[in-house]
């Protein structure tokens, strides 16, 4: 009797517990619900499993079939005698090294399982941050310093940190766990992150957004290219009769055949002499700075910043860290994934180091009477020969962005299988129709007349990288690794988020608004630098 008493009393405290339990988590359940964070249901979990067995039936089934196409083709590769299918199969889901996704130009479906993509090493990948994080606009990163002296200083470390993690963080995204615990690389891209944040309610419009941001941000960098070889070519020559705005011409008139680029193999080869060039200039322009390391400022270094133009400042400086558009594509190129984290790591060690000396060697050197592109400040005959080399790197370097602000509109609106606006811009030979053509040119036209009526540097840049600099590097990434990872996040990855979210966008907005009444001065008062 006793014991019937006992266990009537334990389950009834059990299933009281179990209520309670259950009451709790329907709660918490609900509160993140309400702010977008949805934990999975038992049915959506059930859905999960099934896509994750239905995605690694799919991908099983298209390595075998490139290893079988390989094997007919005669070409083993070098993973044929190593793996076998078990292990490259493997290989693929957990590293995330499976076939490009992107569609030929000349339509032909079959390429895309044939055509299989030379892997790059980690060197190879931390050389393209490095292209993208040690570019030319560091010449304006002593303009920064101008207006925000220690406090600058202070921000290209930071901004080097937070744009490190971020960049880990939005690869992360990228994975999710299996059945087994391992990672498999289930989105391709930045759109493919935020289209998976937008889900099931919106599952486009996280995609339009990120397009959106990497359009302004890859035609305002084609814009800033005109502009400092406009800047670059009337500084060297002032004695001349041309204006900035027909230098801005004369450079424009030299980037009309890339309106026929198909891609860029002929564009690549000479990216890594442009960086050795652009080293070189950086040592030159260091150089003189250290010869005349007697006459330094250190007194106008301070510790106070000029509220009005500082957050241009801020804008400047996330603007030379910009990388994430690439990193998704970068990551899934590289032959080792796991080593992405260290090569993050040590590109962005090397760019902060040298973007702090070389920002502050050269306001040391001219304090106040430092100019928004830093060679200005220069001697007319050393100033000459460092802005011809660095009007040719910008003149080489403009392809790039134009190559892939052209691969997002075509892809947007003429690719887009039937939800295609237009028609497709290549013909089935792989030639390009009239309308792309017109696209192409339209679009080096639109950089120019910008270049021309908006010749303001720093201004520019500033208001960029307040823009879209901010959202695509701080507030984005952030706001999707909490979206899409919150359950696995430790506290101080949350805490990380929400302070990077809550910073990025206060940058972002006082950034935009002061670079914005830069602008509207600059043309009030008709100043032309």
């Amino acid at each position: 009797m006793a014991t019937l008493i006992r266990s009537k009393i334990s389950n009834k405290l059990s299933n009281a517990a179990t209520a309670v339990t259950n009451k709790s988590q329907a709660k918490v359940s609900g509160m993140f619900a309400r702010m977008g964070f949805q934990a999975a249901t038992d049915e959506e979990a059930l859905g999960f499993a099934s896509c994750d067995d239905l995605d690694y039936d799919h991908r099983q089934g298209m390595q075998m079939d490139i290893l079988t196409s390989d094997e007919m083709g005669g070409g083993g590769g070098e993973g044929s005698g190593d793996g076998g299918a078990l292990e490259g199969d493997s290989h693929y889901q957990r590293d995330g090294t499976g076939p490009p996704h992107s569609a030929s130009k000349d339509g032909d479906p079959t390429n895309e399982l044939t055509e299989v993509r030379p892997k790059i090493t980690a060197w190879e990948a931390g050389w393209n941050v490095t292209n993208a994080i040690q570019g030319m606009f560091v010449l304006g990163l002593p303009y920064a310093i101008l207006h925000g002296g220690y406090l600058g200083l202070f921000l290209i470390i930071f901004a080097a940190v937070v744009c490190c993690y971020t960049g880990k963080i939005l690869i992360a995204c990228l994975y999710e766990e299996d059945e087994d615990g391992q990672l498999v690389r289930v989105r391709d891209s930045y759109v493919d992150i935020a289209n998976a944040c937008c889900a099931p309610r919106f599952p486009a419009i996280g995609g339009h957004i990120v397009n959106v941001a990497q359009i302004i941000e890859l035609v305002m960098t084609c814009i800033l290219y005109v502009v400092v070889s406009g800047n670059l070519m009337y500084n060297s020559f002032p004695n001349m009769p041309i204006s900035q705005k027909s230098w801005a011409i004369i450079a424009t008139a030299a980037l009309l055949p890339c309106a026929f680029l198909k891609n860029l193999k002929a564009v690549s080869k000479f990216s890594l002499l442009c960086t050795m060039a652009h080293f070189v200039i950086n040592i030159l322009v260091i150089a003189y700075c250290l010869s005349r390391a007697r006459d330094w400022a250190w007194d106008k270094v301070k510790f106070y910043i000029d509220v009005k133009k500082f957050p241009i400042s801020i804008g400047i400086i996330v603007f030379s860290y910009t990388s994430q558009i690439f990193l998704p594509s970068l990551e899934g190129n590289m032959q080792r994934p796991s080593e992405f984290h260290c090569m993050m790591n040590w590109t962005h060690i090397a760019a902060c180091i040298l973007k702090g000396l070389f920002a502050l060697v050269a306001y040391l050197t001219w304090a106040d009477e430092t100019k928004e592109v830093i060679t200005d400040n220069l001697p007319p005959t050393i100033r000459a020969v460092v802005n011809i080399f660095l009007v040719a790197k910008a003149l080489l370097s403009y392809p790039l962005p134009f190559f892939a602000a052209v691969e997002v509109l075509e892809k947007t609106f003429f690719q887009d299988g039937g939800r295609a606006y237009f028609p497709d811009c290549y013909g089935g030979d792989g030639r390009l129709k009239s309308w792309g053509l017109t696209l192409r040119c339209s679009l080096v036209v639109f950089t120019l007349l910008m270049a021309i009526y908006v010749p303001h540097f720093a201004l520019l840049m500033g208001l960029t990288g307040s823009l879209t600099g901010a959202g695509l590097c701080f507030l984005l990434p952030s706001l999707f690794h909490l979206k899409l990872l919150w359950r696995k996040l430790l506290w101080h990855q949350v805490f990380f988020d929400v302070a990077i979210f809550v910073i990025g966008g206060i940058c972002s907005i006082s950034g935009f608004i002061h670079s914005m009444e830069g602008l509207i001065e600059a043309f009030r008062y008709n100043i032309e630098e």
